[in-house]
């Protein structure tokens, strides 16, 4: 009974209950006054806008080369190609900077090293018996004509003296032909005793009386003999032992060797008012430079091209000998220079190429031989790169591709280089992109100029400026909403209304967009509504928020309409 009783209470409950959810669901509550929805807004400000794509990718370098062992092709060619060279030093090591043409390893080859001094030393021996045969320096023996024999040459500059060929005279080889004196300056030999040799010093000038000549010349002691030696003169007025020394004096021009001369001591080398004259008197012994001129062949004078007493320099002709033998002596030692000096060069290109230079500036990468071991012309020897000048090849995707212009100007930082930034530049963009798992990606290239301290393979991260703009209106992004093709905003005007303006934008990143046309600084656009609505958006036929084109999206409605 109890049971039936519960049963019919519940049924009362849930039928009340029932009726009560109707009624509220069918019979609206009262009236009340609308509220319109709430909107957030953002002024049109000015300020400055920059739009760039951050990429990141290794680094590698630019430019690089191969350290070869000199003489490959890659050098230059030699008469030889199986020369063994045994690497000996290395100079420069891994990762350390070089510049181009650096050396930057030595290799050896002693056998090459003998073999140029033996050629040096037969050259230099060709050339003395040469220079020696016509009188021609070694350094002008190419000029020699081995048609005009031999050309015998003043030796020094001075006076021919002795002249002893005429012309179509047979010289032997070994015979003076002439002499060459300088008579610019005269020496004298003198004697002086136990006395007068204490008051003799090394530079002293010394009054110098001619036997011929009225006046008092002066002379300087060049050489003095601090070994004493019995006088042989009879007639010195002293049999006792005696000092030898030596004079030379500038020739006032008449002075000629044989001539009896005085020495002493004046008591003024400028105006002299007496002098201490030495007890022996002096004969001027020659002149202080002399040279003979020796024939060096045997063959006839052709020519005489001086004559006795005649002034001439260094180099000047003196005679000139002709004959067969003398000709083709000429010309083989002619022969055999070249042949020599062929020979020579050969070796110091081979010699040269014991160093081995950078072939770049910039750093050893790595060395692929050890000291000790056996390298032939053109051998693979290491490498090296150059971080001036990096690249850095990143890929990007189809949304960001377009903002990115060949020549843009890039940020790039390096992980291992923290705090350091390094400029770059976009160098190329590739035109056509490719599918990686869906997605659309295309290369671009960055040139980085780079450091010492950047390494090939270093992770770099990039910023690609793709504009700029300095003092421009701007206005938030999610403000702006496309419509028939244009891009418009809601503008909340001071009294409440709304309207929507079409704008034309310039730069955009995910913050901003520069607006060059439509709005005014100051304005406040519509970024968000509490209707999740703009004023100009209505709930569609498909259930879906579009842009209103009806009288609902006019832009002159009311705020809460």
């Amino acid at each position: 009974m109890a049971q039936r009783i519960l049963m019919i209470a519940l049924i009362i409950v849930i039928v009340i209950g029932g009726g009560f959810y109707a009624y509220r669901e069918l019979v609206p509550p009262p009236a009340e006054e609308a509220q319109g929805p709430v909107y957030s807004t953002k002024p049109v400000t000015r300020g400055d806008i920059s739009v760039g794509v951050e990429v990141s990718g290794p680094l590698n370098p630019s430019s690089s080369g191969s350290i070869l062992a000199p003489g490959g092709r890659n050098y230059y060619e030699i008469s030889s190609s199986n020369i063994q060279y045994t690497l000996v030093e290395i100079l420069a090591e891994e990762g350390e900077a070089v510049e181009m043409g650096q050396v930057i390893a030595r290799l050896a080859a002693p056998q090459l090293q003998n073999q140029i001094k033996n050629v040096e030393a037969e050259l230099d021996n060709e050339k003395r018996f040469l220079s020696e045969l016509t009188g021609v320096p070694e350094d002008r023996l190419y000029v020699i004509n081995p048609a005009q024999g031999v050309v015998l040459r003043a030796p020094i500059d001075g006076r021919v003296s002795g002249l002893s060929v005429s012309e179509g005279k047979e010289i032997k080889q070994g015979q003076i032909v002439a002499r060459i004196v300088d008579d610019s300056h005269f020496k004298i030999n003198a004697k002086v005793n136990q006395n007068e040799f204490p008051l003799i010093n090394l530079g002293q000038k010394l009054a110098i009386e001619f036997t011929f000549f009225e006046g008092i010349y002066f002379g300087e002691v060049v050489d003095i003999n601090p070994n004493p030696v019995p006088d042989s003169d009879e007639d010195s007025p002293t049999r006792n032992f005696v000092y030898w020394i030596t004079v030379e004096g500038k020739n006032p021009g008449l002075v000629q060797p044989g001539l009896q001369v005085r020495l002493g001591i004046a008591d003024s080398t400028t105006n002299p008012t007496r002098v201490s004259w030495f007890a022996s008197p002096a004969t001027v012994e020659g002149f202080v430079n002399e040279e003979r001129v020796l024939s060096t062949v045997e063959a006839l004078a052709t020519q005489v091209h001086v004559r006795e007493m005649e002034m001439v320099k260094k180099g000047d002709p003196i005679v000139s000998l002709s004959g067969s033998d003398v000709q083709k002596t000429i010309e083989e030692k002619l022969n055999k220079i070249r042949e020599k000096e062929t020979e020579l060069n050969d070796l110091y290109s081979k010699a040269g190429q014991m160093e081995v230079r950078a072939p770049m500036d910039g750093i050893i990468a790595r060395w692929d031989i050890q000291l000790g071991a056996q390298i032939s012309p053109g051998d693979w020897m290491g490498y090296v790169f150059n971080t001036s000048d990096m690249n850095l090849w990143v890929e990007v995707d189809d949304i960001d591709v377009l903002m990115i212009k060949h020549g843009s100007p890039a940020t790039v930082t390096v992980e291992a280089l923290p705090g350091e930034t390094f400029e770059g530049v976009v160098e190329h963009v590739a035109t056509m992109g490719k599918d990686m798992q869906g997605i659309t990606r295309f290369g671009v290239d960055i040139r980085v100029k780079g450091s010492s301290e950047l390494r090939p393979g270093m992770q770099a991260s990039a910023y690609i400026d793709a504009g700029s703009a300095k003092d421009v209106l701007l206005i938030p992004v999610e403000a702006i909403f496309e419509e028939d093709g244009v891009q418009k905003v809601e503008v909340l005007n001071p009294d409440g209304t709304t309207k929507a303006v079409a704008v034309k934008l310039g730069l955009m990143n995910d913050r901003f967009a520069e607006v060059k046309s439509g709005l005014d600084e100051g304005e406040l656009v519509i970024t968000g509504s509490s209707a999740d609505l703009l004023p100009s958006q209505h709930i569609g036929t498909k259930d879906s928020i579009l842009p209103s084109n009806n009288n609902e999206g006019d832009n002159k409605k009311e705020q809460g309409q």
